[in-house]
């Protein structure tokens, strides 16, 4: 095993850092979201979507589309009402492909400042790129790959090397520059794709992953848990490898319109271009000879949002610092979940990891900042309350499997049946070992936290380690009067998922 890593590399900044909103003008819709900034967690905590079509006729006439552009001005004057209400001050207000490419995009940008006093920034090609790749390294810390965002008048390709930028490029390669009103050509188009495409020089067969990210792709990540009975509905870090996306990219190239719109989670507005997206996305796949597929809800908004912060704000784990944001205002204890992380470091240390040493250590901090998750809820459903809490909350930097290894743990954390997630499709998506690895984890946490009654004074009167075929507690006798038999089945739970006996030493007196 390497060397572990010292749990205070991993902690997370508990205060609010500041709320930010970003809005996005792009080619199809004008979003805002705001966020509220907790340490290296970018918490979106409102997010509408206003479908404008901005970018509709563009090609043709030059112009933003009339309708769209009424629709766009009366959105962003509802967005500063709403933030001036909200009182969030500090904003950022983005547009990019339609507007830069339109005759009328300086005029419409005055007008808005006219209307609303927003100061729009009207991104380059190039920037779009880069903040867009700097949105997945802030969602996917460890992206190594490419990264294409797609929007609707373009699509931007930039290559990922442990979740930072490198070099990017924009492509008219968005359905508003590459459909006509009649049928798709399919010939036609492909010859098109790939003739920007290796023009790009970024798809040289280099293999690896490749990020998806935009509203197009994440409808067809909707379409494979549709159709491909995928049990956890979550598109953020959802993966496939080229084999199966090249079945999804077929399917969706194949399916009637009636079909994708029935779709749970395809948006009507998508189904006209849906086909084109998989057909883009095939070429991609292809070019770039890529091993898997990734999508990645988080994008240029978030991007926009990572390259005002502090660097070492971002350094900082999401994940951890998402749990936090999350866990802490229901945790009676507040600093209670890093003490237990602490605590723990011992006992796993012995063991196989689940996802590897750096990962695991991550994962069990992580677990401990949501020990009291479910700490307001009623006792008799905190199990099920916190664990589907986990499964499907807006944490960045983790991969399925490890989202699922974390619900385990939380649900064994409040007594939660193993029969439960036994017959449940999702926890099939961790192996047997993994699973037995979160319970142990799980009822370490419940252990801990009722040993101490959630004080770290009197977690550090108690000492678990494992060996080869026990678990050994060990109590000071200052506290013995605290060791009663409830703690006794506890620790029996505990060294029986692992396949060990516990043990009991006394300390100390």
């Amino acid at each position: 095993m390497t060397q572990p890593i010292p749990p205070s590399d991993f902690m997370a900044e508990q205060a609010i850092h500041r709320d930010i909103a970003v809005i996005d003008v792009g080619s199809n819709s004008v979003r805002l979201v705001h966020f509220r900034v907790e340490g290296s967690s970018l918490w979106p905590i409102f997010n509408e979507k206003v479908m404008a079509g901005l970018g509709r006729g563009v090609k043709e006439s030059g112009k933003l589309h009339p309708e769209g552009r009424d629709i766009a001005l009366r959105a962003l004057k509802r967005f500063q009402r709403l933030l001036d209400a909200k009182g969030v001050g500090d904003r950022h207000v983005v547009a990019t492909a339609a507007v830069r490419n339109a005759k009328d995009g300086p005029d419409f940008i005055a007008e808005v400042a006219e209307r609303t006093g927003f100061m729009v920034r009207v991104l380059s090609g190039e920037d779009e790129a880069r903040l867009s790749a700097m949105g997945v390294g802030a969602g996917i810390p460890d992206a190594q790959g490419l990264m294409g965002d797609l929007g609707g008048s373009s699509l931007e390709l930039t290559a990922m090397h442990d979740g930072l930028p490198g070099r990017g490029v924009t492509t008219a390669l968005g359905p508003q520059e590459m459909l006509d009103d009649g049928p798709m050509d399919e010939v036609a188009t492909i010859a098109s794709i790939d003739a920007q495409l290796l023009a790009t020089g970024q798809l040289t067969g280099q293999g690896g992953a490749f990020y998806a990210v935009g509203g197009a792709w994440r409808a067809l990540g909707q379409l494979a848990f549709a159709r491909f009975g995928y049990p956890l509905n979550v598109v953020h870090e959802f993966a496939l490898t080229a084999k199966r996306a090249d079945e999804l990219m077929r399917l969706a190239t194949r399916l009637s319109p009636a079909s994708l719109r029935g779709t749970p989670g395809v948006s009507s507005r998508r189904v006209a271009t849906l086909p084109y997206a998989a057909l883009l996305l095939s070429r991609i796949m292809k070019h770039g000879g890529f091993e898997r597929l990734v999508f990645s809800a988080f994008g240029v908004r978030e991007g926009v949002l990572a390259s005002g912060l502090p660097p070492a704000l971002l350094a900082q784990d999401p994940l951890i610092a998402g749990a936090e944001a999350m866990a802490r205002p229901n945790a009676p204890t507040p600093d209670f979940g890093r003490a237990l992380a602490r605590w723990l470091v011992p006992a796993f240390g012995a063991l196989e990891t689940a996802f590897g040493d750096v990962r695991d250590q991550i994962l069990h901090e992580t677990a401990t900042r949501l020990t009291d998750l479910g700490a307001r809820q009623h006792p008799d459903h905190r199990a099920d309350l916190a664990r589907n809490i986990v499964l499907y909350a807006p944490f960045a930097g983790v991969s399925h499997a490890e989202r699922v290894f974390l619900a385990a743990a939380i649900h064994y954390r409040y007594a939660g049946k193993r029969s439960v997630l036994e017959d449940d499709p999702i926890f099939h998506l961790i192996t047997e070992d993994q699973h037995n690895l979160a319970q142990m984890l799980g009822l370490s946490l419940r252990l801990g936290a009722k040993l101490s009654g959630r004080s770290p004074a009197l977690l550090d009167r108690y000492s678990l380690t494992v060996g080869p075929d026990v678990i050994r507690l060990e109590v000071d006798e200052s506290v013995r009067d605290l060791y009663v038999e409830r703690s006794v089945a506890l620790l029996d739970q505990l060294a029986a998922a692992v396949g060990r006996t516990g043990e009991v030493v006394y300390i100390g007196g």
